[in-house]
C-alpha cells in the first residue's frame, strides 16, 4: 500500500474493455492480460469508464478486478479507476479503495440518475466523497460526459471544485464532443495545474497544442500503439499525418456499437471468441457484422 502522492497522470489512458465470461462473469485473467499489453503500449488503464460496461458491474466486482491486477504486479500508478456513481456510499468506497491501492487518480462521474440537478448538488455530491475519503492522496478527475450522463459538470462547478478542494480535484476528461467546451477548460484551468484529457483521440493533436495532458479515449483498448505515437511525436513533422490515420480508425469502429466492435475486433485477434461478450442489455455484433468489421480494419492496416 503506497503512502506517497501519486505521480501525475500525463499521456493517453484507455477505458479498459471488461471480458466476461459465458456465464456474464467477469474474465479476470483476461482482464489482467489485456490491461498488461496496454501497458506494454505505453497507455494507461482508465479501468471501469464507459467503455468498461462499468454501470453494468457491481462495486464487489470492480474491487475485485482491481485487487487481480495488483496482485499480477501491474502498476497502481498507471490507474485511473472510473469511481463515480449514483449512490454515494458506492463512490466513497469505491474511491477509498483505489487511492489506497496508490492509483495515480480517480476518474468520477457525477450522481447521474436524476436529471436537471443544481451545480450546488453536484459540489455537494464530489464534497462529500472528497471528504469521506479523507486521504491527501486523492487525485479526482472529473468525467464530462453529458450525451450519456445526462448531467454535466459546468464550468463555474469545476471553478468552484478548485477552490475549496485544490489539489485534490485534479483534472477532467472532457467528453462533451464540444471543443468549443474543452478549448474553455483549456484556456481557463489547465494553467492553473487543472489537466485537461480530450475524451477521444479525434482531438488529441489539437489537445496537446493547446496545453493539455493527453486523452483518455474508448479506441486505445485497439488501437493503443499509435495513439501513443502522437502523444509522444505531436511535435514533429507528420503529427497532422497521424491524427488523420488515428481518425480514420476511430470512424470505422464509431459505424459500429463501440463496445461490441471493439470486442470483436478484440476476439478475431485473439483468437478467442469469448472476448465477444457483453452484458445486457448491450448486445454483440453480429457474424456479418464482425467480418466486415474486420475487413474494413485490414484494409487500414
Amino acid at each position: 500500500m503506497s503512502t506517497a502522492a501519486p505521480e501525475r497522470p500525463q499521456g493517453v489512458y484507455s477505458p479498459v474493455l471488461t471480458p466476461f465470461n459465458e456465464d456474464l462473469s467477469p474474465s479476470a485473467p483476461r482482464f489482467v492480460e489485456h490491461c498488461r499489453a496496454l501497458l506494454e503500449q505505453g497507455a494507461g488503464l482508465a479501468i471501469f469508464g464507459t467503455n468498461s460496461e462499468a454501470n453494468s458491474l457491481t462495486v464487489a466486482e470492480k474491487r475485485g478486478l482491481l485487487d487481480a491486477l495488483l496482485a499480477e504486479g501491474l502498476p497502481a500508478g498507471r490507474m485511473m479507476p472510473g469511481t463515480g456513481a449514483c449512490a454515494l456510499p458506492d463512490a466513497v468506497e469505491l474511491t477509498r479503495h483505489a487511492v489506497q491501492a496508490g492509483c495515480g487518480g480517480v476518474l468520477m462521474l457525477p450522481p447521474f440518475y436524476y436529471k436537471g440537478v443544481s451545480d450546488e448538488g453536484l459540489f455537494r455530491a464530489f464534497a462529500h466523497v472528497i471528504e469521506q475519503v479523507a486521504d491527501d492522496r486523492l487525485r479526482i478527475y472529473l468525467y464530462h460526459i453529458p450525451p450519456v450522463s445526462g448531467v454535466p459538470i459546468s464550468l463555474p462547478l469545476i471553478e468552484r471544485l478548485l477552490g475549496a478542494f485544490p489539489g485534490i480535484v485534479a483534472g477532467v476528461k472532457d467528453s462533451s464532443g464540444d471543443w468549443a467546451n474543452t478549448a474553455a477548460m483549456l484556456r481557463d484551468f489547465q494553467p492553473r495545474g487543472f489537466d485537461v484529457f480530450a475524451g477521444t483521440e479525434t482531438v488529441l493533436l489539437d489537445t496537446l497544442r493547446a496545453g493539455g495532458a493527453g486523452c483518455i479515449t474508448a479506441t486505445g483498448n485497439v488501437n493503443a500503439g499509435p495513439i501513443v505515437e502522437l502523444y509522444r511525436r505531436w511535435q514533429e513533422d507528420g503529427a497532422d499525418d497521424r491524427q488523420r490515420a488515428l481518425n480514420e480508425t476511430r470512424a470505422v469502429f464509431q459505424s459500429y456499437p463501440m463496445i461490441p466492435a471493439m470486442k470483436a475486433a478484440i476476439a478475431q485477434r485473439r483468437g478467442d471468441p469469448a472476448w465477444a461478450t457483453v452484458r445486457p442489455p448491450l448486445v454483440e455484433l453480429s457474424e456479418a457484422e464482425a467480418a466486415q468489421l474486420a475487413q474494413r480494419l485490414a484494409v487500414l492496416s
